[in-house]
């Protein structure tokens, strides 16, 4: 499918074309979180509602190696909530068939 075809012509235009749907967002901390997307702007500032925020723990083994350990999954729901842009990795629209 060509990307002209659908309107997206440059990045923010697949944000645009996801407003009011579920879309997945990926921030710094390890965390994650999917939600209704209402509102975003330049600096990539989210309104989302219906959110789930899952946040990735992991606790290192004593004595061995970096980056090792025991990983536990902490998750969360909230009405509404506004996401600062500086710590968004990644969005990703909702796949469209």
């Amino acid at each position: 499918m060509d990307p002209s075809s659908s309107g997206i012509q440059e990045p923010f235009d697949l944000i645009r074309l996801s407003l009011s749907e579920r879309v997945f967002v990926k921030l710094r901390g390890d965390r994650e979180l999917t939600g209704v997307l209402h509102a975003y702007d330049g600096h990539m500032n989210l309104i989302l509602s219906d959110v789930e925020e899952t946040i990735m723990i992991v606790d290192p083994i004593e004595g061995g190696m970096d980056g090792h350990g025991t990983v536990k999954v902490a998750k969360r729901k909230m009405e509404m909530l506004f996401v600062r842009g500086d710590g968004v990795i990644l969005v990703s629209p909702p796949s469209r068939t």
